[in-house]
């Protein structure tokens, strides 16, 4: 499988200003303004008019960039459009329909069908389908019109608003747009304050319930299938997940991290902490790199190697210990691809941690949808591939006292299988462990966090804990040998503290 070449690293962070809610709407407002208005280029006063709209609008254009309204919060956009329709009339009609269509031509044409055909494959007439994924979306991506659609009306409504009106009388009501930010900020803010209820609360303190000490296993192997979500794999006919769950312990309450995007899932998995701290807080990377250790790091300090197999967007945190793969593939072909890859890294480079991203399921949900048959039949593809990478590892003698690890880095919600704001879908995962270290047969129902992965495979693995790991060590899924002593130790050096 070809590697994802330097192109495609830029392209995806290039997609991701587009794809990203947050950097979506100004980018949109202002190129839609300008296409609308292409005939008045010439004119001598546009381009100052524009520029003093565009001055205008700078506050609300940062209060939409730095506040999310997903899921119930959406709704309350259109109290501010109503606002700004009855200061300014507008947007115009003509400027809407356009606005309208473009942006509907934006996610169910351009993205939602010759994007995922020309990347993954996936059929030209998925415009049929896209359509009412988009409408139903709830997470702050592009995606979801709800949100979207609300936010940009509202900003052309000011900036066509104050652009002619400055361009007509050589002034704006400067006073008029400020009260109208303010008033959308305090809005935004008690908004946020009374009904943004609904993140998970963080641990408070680092990793403590166990001593890192010797290694309990040689080696780990991780599959975590992208976008994998919980209840339909319940749904699923999965074979060998279902062999590895009753000879391992399953957590049924693993819970992602907030906002559950991909690179920040994985940022928190492998560093063991959260977006404030590693400083990954979405898929859309301004500074490259996590500022924290990672569980790479706290191997190297004990001679150990890890790898991550990724897709090119994971190298924004994780650098240099990700090997890439590119996701310009047949989307009914890059799982088994992903495999192929795995095996040939596991002969070259033999790592004391692989860790292995299936994303076949992931776009899926977000080309079909995560409640139709397409996305389940790929959860059961997964299951099949895995299984093949479990047989294979055995007969290569890669299994001896090795620890094997199945989850997935968040769910996915209805609509274009979003994922971010921890909608219904979204929040808990799979989260399976197997080997001679780990007990059979059980299964945890206690609350857990992703953020317990980097400390539990720096305990496994001899190595010590990243230096902003929070999450407890996973103890319910280890064996009694050892843990009980380790307990009374680290008890003991909290007393005498």
């Amino acid at each position: 499988m070809k590697k994802a070449s330097k192109f495609e690293k830029v392209a995806a962070r290039c997609w991701n200003v587009l794809n990203e809610g947050k950097p979506f709407t100004p980018v949109y407002v202002i190129g839609i303004f300008l296409l609308f208005h292409f005939a008045d280029w010439q004119e001598g006063d546009f381009w100052s008019s524009f520029g003093i709209g565009l001055l205008s609008i700078a506050p609300l254009l940062a209060i939409y960039f730095i506040f999310d309204f997903p899921i119930t919060l959406r709704k309350y956009l259109w109290i501010p459009f109503i606002g700004a329709f009855l200061l300014y009339g507008g947007p115009s009609i003509e400027l809407t329909l356009f606005a309208l269509g473009m942006y509907f031509f934006f996610t169910v044409i351009f993205w939602g069908t010759i994007y995922y055909h020309l990347r993954i494959g996936t059929t030209l007439w998925n415009f049929t389908r896209f359509w009412k994924l988009v409408l139903k979306n709830s997470d702050s991506t592009s995606g979801n019109s709800q949100e979207q659609i609300p936010k940009f009306l509202t900003l052309l409504a000011v900036l066509q608003g104050n652009t002619y009106g400055y361009q007509l009388e050589g002034s704006i009501p400067w006073l008029a747009t400020l009260a109208f930010s303010i008033a959308v900020l305090v809005f935004s803010i008690v908004l946020h304050r009374l009904l943004f209820n609904w993140k998970p609360e963080e641990i408070p303190t680092y990793t403590q319930n166990v001593e890192p000490e010797s290694a309990k296993t040689d080696r780990i192997v991780m599959v975590v299938i992208d976008g994998c979500r919980k209840d339909r794999l319940a749904e699923a006919k999965t074979p060998f997940l279902d062999w590895l769950a009753k000879n391992g312990t399953q957590f049924d309450q693993m819970e992602t991290v907030y906002p559950a995007r991909t690179v920040v899932c994985f940022s928190s998995m492998f560093t063991g902490t959260y977006p404030r701290e590693h400083g990954i807080t979405s898929n859309m990377v301004y500074k490259l790199g996590i500022t924290c250790e990672s569980i790479f790091d706290s191997l190297r300090k004990v001679g150990k190697k890890g790898r991550l197999l990724g897709v090119a967007h994971l190298v924004d945190s994780m650098g240099d210990d990700v090997d890439t793969y590119t996701a310009v593939a047949k989307n009914d072909q890059v799982d088994g691809m992903i495999i192929n890859r795995a095996k040939e890294i596991m002969e070259e480079k033999n790592p004391d941690l692989m860790i292995v991203q299936l994303i076949s399921t992931d776009q899926t949900g977000h080309s079909r949808g995560a409640l139709y048959e397409e996305y389940r039949e790929k959860i059961e593809e997964a299951d099949a591939h895995v299984a093949g990478f479990y047989q294979w590892l055995t007969e290569k003698g890669y299994m001896g006292n090795t620890t094997f690890m199945v989850c997935a880095d968040h769910g996915q919600s209805d609509g274009i299988g979003g994922h971010g704001h921890l909608d219904e879908g979204e929040r808990f995962v799979p989260f399976i462990m197997h080997g001679p270290a780990i007990r059979q047969g059980v299964k945890v129902d206690a609350k857990h966090s992703l953020v317990s992965v980097a400390p539990t495979l720096a305990y496994l693995l001899g190595a010590p804990y990243p230096n902003k790991s929070r999450g407890p060590v996973l103890t319910e899924a280890l064996r009694e040998e050892g843990i009980q002593d380790e307990k009374e130790k680290v008890h003991r050096h909290h007393t005498s503290a």
